[in-house]
C-alpha cells in the first residue's frame, strides 16, 4: 500500500510538472547513456518515512522516500531520486538520472550532474559552479540559483525568482508561465509576488525568454540572450543589478 501510495504521488508531481515543461523530452541528451543501468539495488533506498543517504562514490539504483529528505554524496551514482516531502542534494561530482521532489529544495554542489530533468512544485533549484543539467529546470514556485553551471533543456517557472549566475549557460530558453488554476493547485503555495529575473554578466541564455506574466527582467550589459517576448529588459553594468 506505501509503495502504491508513492507511485501514485509522484505520477501526480510528473503530471504537474510536465504541465509546466510539456515538450522537454526532445531537448534531452539521448547521446548520454542512463547510469541506472549500472547501478545496484538496496532496498533501503525505498522508504515512507525517513531520509535516504548514499555514501560517498556509491552506485545505486532508483532512490524515492515520501516523507524524508535524499542526501546523495560526492561522486556517487545514481538512477533517478524522488521524494514528496524533502529536499535532495547532490554532492560535489555527484551523478544521478534525474531528480523530483513536490515540497522541498533540490541542490546540486559543484561539478554534481543530472542527465535529464531537475523538477519541483514547491521548492528552490540550485545549481553551484560547474554543475550541469541536460534536461530542463523546472518549478512552480521557488528561488532558482545558477552559479556558473549549465542547464540543457530550459528554465521553466511559475512564480520563482531566477538569477542565472555570471558565466552560466542554458540552452532552451526561458519560460515564465501563467498562473496555472488546474485541478492541482493544491499541491502548490499560490504566490501573488512579481517574479525577477537576473541575467548576469557573460551569462549566455540561448532560445526565446517567453514571460506570460509580469516580471521584473534585468539583464547585464555582457550577458547574450534570444529574443525576448512578454517582457522589457532593463539592462545594468556591474555585478548585480539595482535593487528594485
Amino acid at each position: 500500500m506505501t509503495r502504491y501510495l508513492l507511485i501514485t504521488v509522484l505520477a501526480i508531481l510528473g503530471t504537474v510538472t510536465g504541465c509546466v515543461n510539456a515538450d522537454d523530452s526532445h531537448n534531452r541528451d539521448s547521446g548520454v547513456a542512463s547510469k541506472s543501468e549500472e547501478a545496484s539495488t538496496d532496498d533501503e533506498t525505498n522508504t515512507v518515512n525517513g531520509s535516504v543517504n548514499v555514501k560517498a562514490g556509491q552506485k545505486k539504483g532508483d532512490l524515492s522516500t515520501v516523507n524524508g529528505s535524499i542526501r546523495i554524496d560526492d561522486n556517487a551514482i545514481v538512477a533517478g531520486a524522488q521524494t514528496v516531502n524533502g529536499s535532495i542534494s547532490l554532492g560535489a561530482g555527484a551523478t544521478a538520472d534525474s531528480a523530483n521532489s513536490v515540497n522541498g529544495a533540490i541542490t546540486l554542489a559543484d561539478g554534481a550532474r543530472v542527465l535529464h530533468a531537475v523538477s519541483a512544485v514547491n521548492g528552490s533549484l540550485t545549481l553551484h559552479r560547474g554543475a550541469d543539467v541536460a534536461g530542463s529546470l523546472t518549478n512552480v514556485n521557488g528561488h532558482i540559483v545558477l552559479e556558473s553551471a549549465h542547464v540543457g533543456g530550459g528554465i521553466n517557472t511559475v512564480s520563482g525568482d531566477i538569477d542565472i549566475g555570471s558565466n552560466s549557460r542554458v540552452a532552451g530558453g526561458i519560460l515564465v508561465k501563467e498562473e496555472d488554476h488546474s485541478v492541482f493547485w493544491f499541491f502548490r503555495w499560490k504566490s501573488s509576488s512579481v517574479p525577477r529575473v537576473v541575467i548576469g554578466p557573460g551569462a549566455i541564455v540561448q532560445g526565446e525568454l517567453r514571460f506570460r506574466r509580469r516580471v521584473r527582467l534585468f539583464i547585464s550589459d555582457s550577458a547574450t540572450v534570444g529574443p525576448i517576448s512578454g517582457a522589457t529588459a532593463v539592462t545594468f553594468t556591474g555585478a548585480k543589478p539595482p535593487e528594485q
